[in-house]
């Protein structure tokens, strides 16, 4: 057993010692679907002297996509979803080389939670965030509210780069740009500003018909194969309510056996993130039934 111990303690020196991005800090921005994390992705870079932005799949310089292609051209949840966390091998390993490429020692990687750009660190074989900053940390509760009320009735998102960045390779989606000017609470340089692009992805129309049930099926099955593969969706039931907000009430089945880590809240919060931030929808409310077998 003691030896056992030791060649794990030596293996994982030399994976640290000899690791492609040694030296590297990772920052981590956090905050619920539709909250601003992109709008204010460039104020945090700023502020703590990041280099590169990884936001949604892409991986971004300044006002450059070095690689990767952006989670909002896709046109479904699942798509949408593999591309953000870079599933792909192909779309992993072109971000991975262009890492390699650049000399930088920080980096912030966005996402809706800690789960989520932890996962994102270690696809691209990066350290785990050292220093996680949740948008409530950075956003007045009324930028937070303003920004989810346009994410959720015009199903407008942002990416932190200019126009023709993005007109380059997916036109269909941008609709506008604008620029954001820092001020001397935000410790930058006095009238920096930075151009960001307001984008409609096909995934987030809000003139789309209602979510079907087997859609949104698709949805919590692919959360829940995230969050913990032994559990299994029985059943998934969706009604819009009038505010365009959508309830859920889901059915699980779990072995008898089986222990569950964490509590029911923290799996209706992780359904909710992925859906919301993927589905182009806003969840009300998830009331989670748990069955048994075996």
């Amino acid at each position: 057993m003691f030896k056992d111990k030791y060649y794990r303690l030596v293996s994982r020196f030399f994976q640290f010692a000899f690791s492609k991005f040694r030296g590297i800090k990772v920052f981590a921005l956090v905050g619920r679907s539709g909250t601003g994390k992109s709008y204010h992705s460039k104020l945090v870079a700023a502020k703590y002297r990041i280099d590169l932005i990884i936001d949604d799949g892409l991986l971004i310089k300044g006002n450059r996509i070095l690689a990767g292609h952006s989670a909002k051209r896709d046109a479904d949840f699942l798509a949408a979803v593999r591309t953000a966390v870079f599933d792909d091998d192909e779309h992993k390993d072109a971000v991975v080389n262009a890492l390699l490429k650049e000399r930088y020692k920080r980096i912030l990687i966005i996402g809706t939670s800690e789960k989520m750009v932890k996962k994102i660190a270690k696809r691209l074989e990066l350290p785990e965030p050292e220093k996680i900053i949740h948008i409530e940390d950075i956003a007045t509760p009324e930028e937070i509210e303003t920004a989810m009320r346009i994410r959720y009735t015009e199903g407008k998102h942002v990416i932190p780069v200019p126009s023709i960045e993005i007109t380059r390779s997916a036109p269909q989606i941008v609709i506008d740009s604008m620029k954001v000017f820092s001020g001397k609470k935000r410790s930058l340089k006095k009238n920096q500003s930075f151009e960001k692009t307001i984008v409609r992805p096909e995934f987030s129309k809000p003139d789309k018909e209602e979510i079907s049930e087997s859609a949104l099926t698709q949805m919590v099955k692919h959360a829940i194969g995230e969050y913990d593969p032994v559990m299994k969706v029985k059943k998934v039931r969706g009604t819009k309510n009038p505010d365009a907000t959508y309830s859920l009430s889901i059915t699980l089945m779990l072995p008898v056996k089986h222990y569950i880590s964490t509590t029911i809240s923290d799996l209706q919060e992780y359904i909710t993130e992925c859906i919301e931030k993927y589905g182009g929808i806003m969840v009300k409310g998830i009331s989670i039934e748990i069955e048994e077998w075996g």
